[in-house]
């Protein structure tokens, strides 16, 4: 039984409601099946904030408006984007992809993690002996903090010119308390132990190796005791104007906004000793999609290196994609210091050595970046396009655009105006012009659009230049029935008398007729022999090329009593012949 109350007016009722067992069984099941969807359900609760905010104000970045200088940056895409990698690369995969990451002008390359496995140690081998590594170049190799390991690691080194040496350890709360089980004090006594080793072991060689400390799963570690750590790292290698030191703070996992990562880095920056001979690196990941936010903005605070890869290859949601922040400092007109001027042959090169794919949409590099469908964008392209042709101005500001797609190998034609069923006037009239020399009245290229449209509808897919083409000449071009024009004559006798001889339903006729012009008489004549009631509102002109026997088009609009527009266009070496033909398919095209 149960009771519920019931309010009218000012009195109150309370009414005892009587369910059968069936009913109070049905309810039951109801409400257990709904606890158990909301227990399902994702649950917010279990989660918070892993990382740790500096103990002082740090937000000097923040008065900053752009990156105004490039970084050094290093590639770690045959470290850290191979060992993503389902299937690593093979040894020759790996020698032409760092040969294809030269001539992009990287001048610092992690090669890898020698000691993690054979094939690594036989790749840095293999640079070493065969010379493939230029004298302008640096080449990085990755080590944990463990004794055997770095041993193993500078054996592989042997020969090598100019190399960085890497080492790191984890010093997060979270591996602290989880996987090492150690105390602060223990976590820093691996980083200054593996220090010393670097330090010893080079001498040892008599090598001039530069050293670089990260410690790893900085995001997750309280800054102050970061610094502690990095700085006792320094104290061991005293690094000086000629030899610095890198402190790498990466982004191992995100954990924040990128605006907390940039408060980490300038409180490091801050506060790390010998801080003129520090080179202070970033590494930064993308778990939470903001890898680039996060290298923009470390920068700002006072970084002067990155370590990441092209398009963003690397473990889970990858690394910081270079190409993107690369060409975001060049679309600032900011020098990145590498080319990708050949984006399309670096994308083929990528995806050969990885087996990964570009995607469309990855900025500046993927195959639609610069594509515009939209009618409206076409059109603001089509006219930045000319404008920035009659003009000449001294900075690109074509609307849609932010960078020219030929500085990175694309081009007008097959990567930006690109026409399908939500394309307009703008873009179509932009290829007929840029491909075919045609330029077609406002009104009927707004036609023409509306053409284009309707055949990308019909047949749900993209049209290229070439079909464009075609159904300008099916719909505009050379309409010959059901009215044909077989001959013209011309005489100047009070203007222009013409006679035509024409064909209609298997019956010639011959006309006479006079205009203020041979196309106005030619019109004149047509009208008298069917009848015709139209108005010739439009007639445009124009050479296809320039050359002494050069085609030239006509393009003619009529106007009906209905109060349409028909169009037609036609092309020949003779401007009357093609003024007459386009003439008599805008009469063909009005009667269909």
């Amino acid at each position: 039984m149960k009771s519920e109350w019931y309010r009218v007016g000012q009195f109150v009722f309370r009414l005892w409601v009587v369910r059968t067992p069936d009913e109070r069984l049905f309810l039951f099941l109801k409400n257990m099946k709904q606890q158990d969807r909301r227990m399902n359900m994702m649950d917010y609760r279990k989660y918070t904030r892993q990382y740790f905010m500096p103990p002082e104000k740090c937000m000097e970045w923040a008065q900053k408006e752009y990156v105004d200088r490039a970084p050094i940056w290093c590639s770690v895409d045959l470290r850290d984007g191979n060992q993503a990698l389902v299937v690593p690369m093979t040894l020759e995969q790996k020698l032409d992809f760092f040969r294809l990451l030269v001539k992009i002008g990287f001048k610092e390359i992690e090669v890898g993690f020698p000691a993690a496995s054979e094939t690594e140690y036989e790749f840095l081998r293999a640079l070493i002996e065969q010379g493939l590594i230029p004298d302008d170049v640096t080449v990085q190799v990755l080590t944990q903090a463990r004794e055997h390991i770095i041993r193993k690691t500078f054996e592989a080194l042997k020969g090598a010119k100019n190399a960085i040496v890497h080492v790191y350890n984890s010093t997060s709360l979270s591996q602290r308390e989880q996987v090492f089980h150690k105390s602060k004090e223990e976590i820093l006594a691996i980083a200054v132990e593996g220090a010393k080793l670097l330090k010893e072991l080079t001498e040892e060689e008599g090598a001039d190796y530069r050293f670089e400390y990260s410690p790893e799963s900085f995001t997750g570690t309280e800054p102050e005791y970061a610094l502690e750590v990095c700085n006792a790292v320094l104290d061991v290698w005293k690094p000086t104007a000629d030899r610095k030191a890198i402190i790498n703070l990466p982004v191992t996992v995100q954990h924040s906004m990128p605006h907390v990562y940039a408060q980490q880095i300038e409180y490091m920056s801050r506060h790390l000793k010998y801080r003129e001979n520090v080179l202070l690196s970033l590494h930064p990941h993308n778990d939470r999609g903001c890898g680039v936010a996060d290298t923009e903005m470390g920068l700002l605070a006072g970084a002067d290196r990155v370590e990441g890869t092209l398009f963003g290859n690397g473990e889970r949601t990858g690394n910081v994609d270079i190409v993107t922040v690369a060409m975001n400092m060049y679309s600032q007109g900011v020098d990145p210091g590498l080319d990708f001027t050949d984006m399309n042959g670096i994308c083929e090169g990528y995806e050969q050595y990885t087996g990964m794919k570009v995607n469309e949409r990855n900025p500046y590099s993927g195959a639609l970046v610069f594509a515009a469908f939209s009618g409206s964008h076409q059109d603001a392209i089509a006219k930045g396009m000319k404008w920035i042709d009659e003009k000449h101005p001294e900075h690109w500001t074509v609307p849609y655009l932010p960078i020219d797609p030929q500085d990175v190998g694309r081009s007008y034609d097959a990567d930006v105006i690109r026409i399908n069923s939500q394309s307009g006037k703008g873009g179509v009239g932009y290829i007929l012009e840029r491909n075919y020399g045609i330029v077609m009245p406002p009104k009927m290229r707004e036609a023409m659009g509306y053409a284009a449209k309707a055949v990308s509808d019909e047949q749900n897919k993209e049209l290229q230049p070439a079909e464009i083409y075609q159904v300008f000449e099916a719909k505009f071009v050379g309409i010959k029935t059901p009215y044909q024009i077989l001959e013209v004559h011309f005489k100047q006798v009070n203007g222009i008398t013409t006679e035509i001889t024409t064909f209609y339903e298997g019956e010639k006729m011959v006309t006479t007729a006079t205009g203020n012009g041979r196309l106005n008489a030619v019109s004149n004549a047509l009208k008298k022999a069917y009848g015709f009631d139209y108005k010739l509102v439009t007639y445009q002109e124009h050479a296809l090329t320039v050359s002494s026997s050069s085609s030239a088009i006509a393009y003619v609009g009529i106007q009906t009593p209905d109060g349409k527009i028909h169009w037609g266009a036609a092309i020949d070496p003779d401007i009357i012949h093609a003024s007459i033909d386009a003439l008599l398919t805008a009469i063909n095209h009005s009667v269909q």
